[in-house]
């Protein structure tokens, strides 16, 4: 946990414990090479909570708004309806929607464990990836960051690949972990089973795995407590209306 808010003190431009304190931070965003690596910094409106206070990074004009926001409603309802409707409003002066929220889990160190799995399972490396990013692969790797992908576990059901849990170097001493599973081998534990042996080869390289999904997301967020991760914090990021505009036109269902 506490390597976890160096590094959001990191991405959020200030000191990690802001995340303890009992009261708000507002910081002004910017650029920092040791940030994650997918992080499109400098952020407009950013925030980030850990249970306690909500540190929001913005740019200037935004600062005194988003500050207003903040010490306007209680920390927890800040990313839920029926406030964030308040927040929305806020932002659209500004040219800006709500576009990720994001849940975050670090592992119980106590608690997870490698998971049985009736099929195969290999330790992978980044140069065993090269034939696999596709579209059946696409949340265990990223074809845009090719170069971060560094270590995954694939299960094989005679010598077809049928699962695979992958990690990227995001940051220096935080790796995250993404899963997919074949659709007609779902519901057998593999997911489980690649992700607890995953997060355990990440440890051994003395690094931290951490994981994300969306709440609503329940069978990801099964699949975490599962293997022994627990909630450790929430991000909320805007971006520029357009920008949400078309990524609802290029996730909708044609």
């Amino acid at each position: 946990m506490q390597i976890a808010m160096m590094q959001s003190a990191i991405d959020c431009n200030c000191k990690s414990e802001d995340f303890l304190s009992n009261e708000h931070t507002v910081t002004i965003s910017k650029k920092d090479p040791r940030a994650r690596k997918y992080l499109q910094l400098p952020f407009k409106c950013d925030m980030v909570t850990y249970g306690n206070s909500i540190v929001a990074q913005t740019s200037e004009e935004l600062a005194e708004p988003i500050r207003k926001y903040l010490n306007s409603y209680i920390a927890a309802h800040s990313f839920e309806t029926p406030n964030i409707h308040v927040l929305g409003e806020i932002l659209a002066k500004f040219d800006l929607k709500v576009c990720y929220m994001a849940e975050y889990f670090l592992p119980d160190v106590d608690l997870l464990k490698e998971l049985p799995c009736k099929y195969e399972l290999r330790v992978l490396h980044n140069e065993d990836f090269k034939d696999l990013y596709t579209d059946a692969w696409s949340n265990a790797l990223c074809e845009k960051r090719k170069e971060l992908d560094v270590l995954g576990v694939g299960a094989y059901d005679n010598g077809k690949l049928v699962g695979l849990a992958g990690c990227s170097a995001d940051c220096e001493d935080m790796y995250q972990i993404g899963i997919d599973v074949l659709p007609e081998y779902r519901r057998q534990g593999i997911a489980s089973a690649l992700t607890s042996r995953l997060a355990l080869e990440i440890l051994k390289l003395d690094k931290v795995p951490f994981y994300c999904t969306a709440w609503c997301n329940i069978r990801s967020v099964r699949n975490a407590l599962k293997c022994g991760f627990r909630p450790a914090w929430i991000e909320l990021t805007a971006r520029d209306a357009q920008y949400v505009d078309k990524l609802n036109l290029d996730l909708k269902i044609r």
